[in-house]
């Protein structure tokens, strides 16, 4: 979503620094320097997106900065520019795109909060004499979230029904093509590697077969949620279909993303899903080198080659194609890595 909005915050920006220079003559220019600090943090910001545990940490003091932003302006305006409070209603229809219902609220109570201080502390005695400067601000902000959240939470949804399985709540085939094409882009501006790791539970079809499909439905959805729980916010988990899953690593190269599909391995290895079946997964490594744009085909067919590797391999472990010299070349389960590069074969 962050992408999404990006595009149109930078044309907010030119907007409100178009408006303020607009006003310069009753108001004064300076408030358009609020802008500048406003648009480096902002840049800062979308490069720490992909680097941090907590994202929407970094999106959420982006957007206050936003508000700040606008605040300070109309406080250096002075009193003709307490108008202009209403303003702070615009970073506002954004909350319902971008946050939960707790985030929502924060930020509707730092947007109130804000016309309040500037209002009063400009100047008082116009606001007690003339209330409606406080009132009106603060009746658009509520009136803005009130109204974008139902319809930020309908569009929400129905992109989430197109692109989210509904048995295990990861992301589908559909959303990975779009995503592919991003992380593409995106290497070729950072030059950071992107890991793809194939993953396919050993002997599901037994499952099915011996305990019925709503063990098995109840299989895919605990074994889904060893694997997120595994992963960063920022690493993307989808299901490709029946019991093959596919996992996307942004800035990870291929020994990181090896240890990574170990961990994932050992996690649903050594836990116990739908009450007390034992469940054991392959999974297949491949990795777009540094400084090179990311070709989705290319890493997937190695990745899955890999896992047909692992699977003829005696299966329970992780498996990486040849590629990039170095790099390990098979964690069999209860083993230190092999650390040849064998190219694989595929089924």
């Amino acid at each position: 979503m962050d992408a999404r909005v990006r595009p149109y915050r930078q044309r907010t920006f030119a907007i409100l620094a178009a408006g303020i220079l607009a006003s310069s003559p009753w108001t004064g220019w300076w408030p358009v320097l609020f802008i500048i600090p406003a648009a480096i943090f902002f840049a800062a910001a979308d490069r720490l997106l992909r680097r941090v545990a907590r994202p929407e940490l970094v999106m959420f003091t982006a957007w206050v900065a936003s508000v700040v932003t606008i605040a300070g302006a109309v406080a250096l305006a002075g009193r003709d520019g307490l108008v202009a409070l209403c303003l702070i209603a615009i970073p506002v229809i954004t909350l319902s795109a971008r946050f939960s219902i707790h985030g929502v609220l924060a930020g509707v109570t730092i947007a109130s909060a804000l016309i309040i201080a500037v209002a009063f502390g400009v100047d008082p005695r116009a606001v007690l004499h003339g209330p409606e400067l406080v009132i009106a601000p603060l009746a658009l902000v509520l009136c803005v979230a009130v109204l974008s959240t139902p319809l930020m939470r309908s569009d929400i949804q129905h992109r989430t029904d197109a692109v989210i399985d509904q048995l295990t709540g990861m992301l589908n085939r559909k959303a990975l093509g779009t995503r592919a094409h991003e992380l593409a882009q995106q290497s070729q501006v950072t030059g950071e590697p992107v890991g793809v790791i194939v993953a396919d539970l050993d002997h599901f079809k037994r499952i099915n077969d011996t305990r019925g499909h709503a063990v098995g439905d109840a299989v895919l959805k605990e074994v889904a949620y060893l694997l997120r729980k595994r992963l960063r916010a920022f690493d993307l988990a989808y299901r490709l279909g029946g019991e093959e899953f596919l996992i996307l690593v942004p800035g990870s190269d291929l020994e990181r993303t090896v240890e990574l599909a170990a961990r994932l391995r050992e996690g649903v290895a050594t836990s116990l899903v739908a009450g007390n079946l034992a469940v054991t997964m392959s999974l297949g490594v491949g990795a777009s080198a540094r400084n090179e744009i990311f070709d989705y085909a290319s890493v997937f067919a190695e990745a899955d080659a890999a896992l047909y590797k692992a699977k003829r391999g005696g299966r329970n472990r992780v498996c990486v194609a040849e590629r990039v010299p170095g790099a390990v070349a098979a964690a069999p389960a209860a083993a230190e890595p092999d650390v040849s590069l064998r190219k694989p074969a595929l089924a």
